[in-house]
């Protein structure tokens, strides 16, 4: 199924009924009076989070979406039948905005969350309402209101804890899918990743976390060469970020330290504030080498760029690493958790005054 992360639809809200002018004939009652009942209200248009859904490739082919219209009241002050809500799914991490204006609407996060984006008109009102004693036969309604049309413009940025990002064949999608139950697709060429994708890594029975893998970048990827900076709105979501570099790399004119380098660069010009996420440097592939040499290569690594956060050499092949890494990843994810601040709500009014000491009681 092709990956779609923007998407462009119509929404139409239903009309509100219109209000009836209808008089009371029944026998033995000569002056029955108004009796139109009110219109119903028209359906509204809300979008539905799924927990299901990847992707926005539903409405390339759907784009049109109409509300129920209400219906028209009747005699006897029956009001009309309301329009039937609809409820359109989107994948979670959907962000929503006006098309036209380019104002945003919300933001689609949490499965079963509603987010109303027309809103249905209202029912018009009936001739009983204009009854008074001057006018004891008012033939004055009101129509129903029409309901909102809005083009709205989708945009889906995945839903992960930890990101994946590097060079092209650098192992991420080896990682992702040695670790969670993922299948990406594996290849040794580059570009094999072409969308984004999301493993769960369950560490215990009562700890799991998610993880993204995305297309890999290339140098000029902010400027709009190869694939990465179409996918790195993905990663801006993500609470920590793995910066994989392949410990023996084939083809590259580069050394390690300089992808690295590289790799920030294109970061702090596509968005800074991804510069500011927790950052932490992972050596793949490094069965390649002797466990003793790749440990050095990577320390050596580490001490020529000045890194100050994590790193750790894995192989994802043969797993080795893999499950310590993915165990410090949870740590660090639950120590987040635990610094996130509670803000306690302060009492409304004044505090009560109570007195130094207090009133003595007689016996």
């Amino acid at each position: 199924m092709k990956f779609v992360d923007e998407a462009s639809i119509e929404v139409i809200a239903g009309k509100g009924g219109d209000g009836s002018a209808s008089f009371r004939r029944e026998k033995f009652v000569p002056f029955g009076g108004p009796d139109g009942g009110d219109g119903g209200r028209g359906g509204s248009v809300f979008l539905q989070g799924d927990s299901g859904l990847n992707t926005l490739v539903d409405f390339r082919h759907k784009r049109k979406f109409k509300a129920d219209n209400g219906d028209r009241g009747s005699g006897r002050q029956k009001s009309g039948i309301s329009g039937e809500d609809i409820f359109i799914r989107v994948p979670l991490g959907t962000i929503v905005s006006d098309a036209e204006t380019g104002d945003p609407i919300g933001d689609v996060t949490e499965a079963s969350q509603q987010l109303l984006v027309a809103q249905g008109g209202r029912g018009g009102l009936g001739n009983v309402h204009f009854k008074s004693s001057t006018n004891r036969a008012p033939r004055k309604t009101i129509p129903g209101e029409a309901g909102e049309c809005r083009q709205l413009h989708f945009e889906l940025k995945v839903l992960a804890d930890v990101g994946l990002l590097g060079f092209p064949n650098a192992g991420k999608s080896t990682l992702i899918g040695s670790v969670s139950s993922a299948r990406p697709k594996v290849a040794d060429y580059p570009f094999t990743t072409l969308h984004p994708n999301l493993g769960v890594v369950r560490i215990d029975a009562e700890r799991s976390f998610v993880i993204a893998d995305v297309p890999g970048l290339i140098e000029g990827a902010a400027d709009g060469i190869g694939l990465g900076t179409h996918f790195l709105k993905h990663l801006q979501r993500t609470r920590l970020l793995l910066q994989l570099v392949d410990l023996a790399p084939l083809g590259h004119d580069i050394d390690c330290a300089e992808q690295v380098r590289q790799l920030e660069a294109e970061l702090e010009k596509f968005d800074a504030d991804l510069m500011n996420k927790p950052r932490w440097l992972i050596f793949t592939k490094s069965d390649l080498l002797q466990p003793e040499d790749a440990e050095l290569k990577a320390a050596a690594i580490v001490a020529e760029l000045g890194w100050q956060n994590e790193w750790a050499a894995i192989s994802a092949v043969s797993r080795t690493g893999t499950m310590e890494l993915m165990q410090r990843v949870s740590d660090a994810l639950l120590e987040m958790d635990e610094e996130i601040p509670v803000v306690e709500e302060e009492p409304e009014g004044p505090l009560p005054e109570f007195p130094e000491h207090p009133p003595e009681h007689s016996a």
